[in-house]
């Protein structure tokens, strides 16, 4: 046991070391994610069935997709994994008015990518293709998608799956912004450095696991069929 250790004021009470304490906040991190793993995989197996029932279906409502603004989306994810690494390394060099503008750079990032998703959300709410809460009328819905009125009925299941996948996604995006701002915060003030910065690392492998989810969700419900 270092005496730096046991006197940090980052040190919790019931570890021996920061080294320990971090082993301790890496491993719960590592297990959350699995279990989110397990969560989007439950979906993505959901939506791999239900294309190979209705396969014309699925791929005529992913047309109806704007595939230039989720390639935008994805772009913008990219980079926000970037100024998140950027932010990882600036706090544990001790660089603390460079981690919060790197997080600050993420936070915008974020929304930028929120933003897109609300216009393409109101389109979807225009178009009445909102399952339940504004799905437009059976003939109205197959002209839209060039589908017949029987199969009409079956597209509420892709567009059902594509808000609950995307949807899903912006929330964990929205709980992980708040918290990229207490994090930019407590940087500005010097908290973090090479002794001490679990709390930035462990958010960085939370929003990586959020951009890579992304990776899969481009493909997967803007590209497959749509081309």
């Amino acid at each position: 046991m270092s005496s730096a250790g046991e006197h940090h004021p980052a040190l919790a009470h019931h570890f021996e070391s920061l080294d320990n304490q971090k082993e301790a906040a890496t491993l719960g991190m590592w297990a959350f994610l699995a279990q989110e793993v397990l969560f989007f995989g439950g979906l993505f197996l959901v939506y791999a069935l239900y294309r190979n029932i209705y396969y014309p279906v699925f791929e005529a409502s992913s047309h109806h997709l704007n595939w230039k603004l989720g390639a935008f989306n994805t772009a913008v994810l990219i980079c926000s994994s970037l100024t998140m690494a950027m932010a990882v390394h600036a706090a544990a060099l001790g660089h603390g008015r460079q981690a919060m503008g790197w997080l600050i750079a993420t936070i915008v990032l974020g929304a930028a990518f929120l933003g897109v998703k609300v216009v393409e959300y109101h389109d979807k709410w225009t178009h009445g293709l909102v399952p339940g809460l504004h799905w437009g009328p059976p003939e109205t819905v197959a002209e839209e998608l060039h589908l017949s009125v029987a199969d009409a009925l079956h597209a509420q299941l892709y567009f059902s799956l594509y808000f609950a996948m995307t949807g899903l996604h912006a929330l964990h995006m929205i709980i992980g912004m708040p918290i990229l701002g207490w994090l930019a915060w407590h940087a500005s003030r010097g908290r973090f450095g090479p002794e001490y910065h679990t709390p930035v690392e462990m958010t960085g492998l939370y929003w990586h696991f959020v951009d890579i989810i992304w990776i899969f969700l481009f493909p997967l419900l803007y590209l497959i069929g749509h081309h």
